[in-house]
């Protein structure tokens, strides 16, 4: 397992400092929902993790650590980061491209071991694309594609999981095996992170929520702490309906908070 803390963080892209100290503490087994609008700052927070943007101040702990201590390989066997819009280019096979998520274990050059193919096969497993090994990889649905490359970031075994919109473009069907295969590996004990846009499933299957706006941290708790009426306006600039359906949280975007023009909160 594997502890995670982000003490003050602040980073910049360019000459934009997009992140304004972020404070949190994750630990494991819990599936944590970094939710905000467009341009918030949650995929820069979720690459400042993972170590591929360094910090302008503060900084981010891996059992206690500083991410910049880890090489690349032992940072990788670490946290398995999966980031958006990921495309497949090369014709492999599923169960090739999957092997992939295990060379932050081999040395350069190696073959894989017993314990390596012991991985894949679970990964696979788990992500429930048994059926497609033998299919190539550019030739996958969005749905397929997006349960394989789960699969290739599950197949590493890292303590820690973090998943940028990995329901992007996905229909209601495949969006809720996503969120209930994320869930079941947090329930495993992994530490796992997902950049949402989808209000509803953030809510239904996350144990915590960070909510960030302007690159600041507004809220950081259960679903229904996080999603509250205030929230949404101030964040989402909407008007939202909040309640269950069949033991299910539910919220419902109903309309703009803002009128057509007006200038929006911030």
């Amino acid at each position: 397992m594997v502890s995670l803390s982000i003490e003050r963080l602040d980073a910049t892209l360019g000459d934009r400092q997009v992140l304004h100290a972020i404070d949190a503490r994750i630990e494991p087994a819990a599936l944590v929902g970094v939710i905000g609008p467009n341009g918030a700052g949650k995929s820069t927070l979720a690459r400042a993790i993972t170590g591929l943007i360094g910090p302008t101040a503060g900084r981010v702990l891996i059992d206690g650590a500083p991410v910049e201590r880890f090489s690349r390989a032992a940072l990788a066997r670490r946290i398995a980061y999966l980031p958006q819009g990921q495309t497949v280019h090369w014709p492999l096979t599923v169960e090739r491209l999957v092997a992939l998520g295990r060379l932050p274990h081999l040395a350069p050059f190696s073959a894989l071991g017993i314990e390596d193919r012991v991985a894949i096969d679970r990964a696979m497993d788990r992500s429930e694309i048994n059926d497609l090994r033998g299919r190539i990889a550019t030739e996958l649905s969005g749905g397929e594609r997006a349960r394989t490359l789960i699969a290739r970031a599950l197949a590493v075994e890292a303590p820690a999981l973090i998943v940028d919109e990995p329901l992007a473009a996905l229909d209601p069907g495949h969006q809720l095996q996503i969120m209930e295969l994320l869930r079941a590996e947090a329930a495993a004990g992994t530490l796992v992170i997902a950049v949402l846009h989808d209000l509803a499933m953030a809510a239904r299957f996350c144990d915590r929520l960070l909510l960030i706006h302007g690159g600041r941290l507004i809220a950081d708790g259960v679903p229904s702490a996080v999603l509250t009426a205030e929230n949404l306006r101030n964040c989402y600039d909407i008007r939202a309906w909040t309640g269950a359906i069949e033991g299910q949280p539910v919220v419902l975007p109903l309309a703009r908070s803002s009128p057509p023009g007006a200038a929006k909160p911030r």
